[in-house]
């Protein structure tokens, strides 16, 4: 496989915009084999059936790797010019913050592992900083992790994309 260039995509946007979708086809623009990093846990039933819903869209030519903690690690280790897929990066936060890990920490190593990334890598993201105040701490806290979060990943990316309504606007 030829060395591709590095080329880092975040996708944001609210709950349902779209942000997988367009990620995929992003992905999907290069060539075979594509490798999905999947984040989610399947704790419940509703959950285990929104993982199954995004299994089934995904076509042949797809591998996943679930990484629900060591992101950086599963991004690192991905076969060299593979065009990569990160959904969701709230998710992998949620799982962190559950597990009281040192998020600083993770978000360097993510940050670093996505500058070391070789060919394409789209991050997916909730955009969770358009509402309101959340009323208690953890809820709070997790919000302004996931803005430092976007912050540090988009100051880095090739390119930044805003999900409304299913529709890209292209904000880097």
């Amino acid at each position: 496989m030829p060395s591709p260039t590095r080329s880092v995509t975040l996708v944001l946007g609210g709950a349902r915009s779209g942000k997988s979708r367009h990620a995929e086809g992003l992905i999907e623009a290069h060539p075979a084999p594509w490798l999905y990093v999947a984040t989610a846990q399947a704790y419940d039933d509703e959950m285990r059936a929104r993982i199954a819903e995004h299994r089934a869209r995904r076509g042949e030519g797809w591998q996943t790797v679930d990484a629900p903690v060591d992101l950086a690690g599963a991004i690192a280790s991905a076969p060299a010019g593979m065009p990569i897929l990160v959904d969701c990066l709230t998710l992998w936060l949620t799982n962190l913050l559950l597990a009281e890990a040192d998020i600083p920490a993770a978000r360097a190593a993510l940050a670093a592992a996505c500058r070391q990334a070789k060919g394409q890598l789209v991050l997916v993201s909730n955009e969770v900083g358009l509402g309101i105040v959340p009323d208690n701490a953890l809820a709070r806290r997790f919000r302004d992790e996931a803005g430092r979060l976007h912050q540090e990943l988009a100051a880095d990316a090739n390119h930044v994309v805003f999900m409304v309504a299913g529709l890209p606007m292209i904000v880097k």
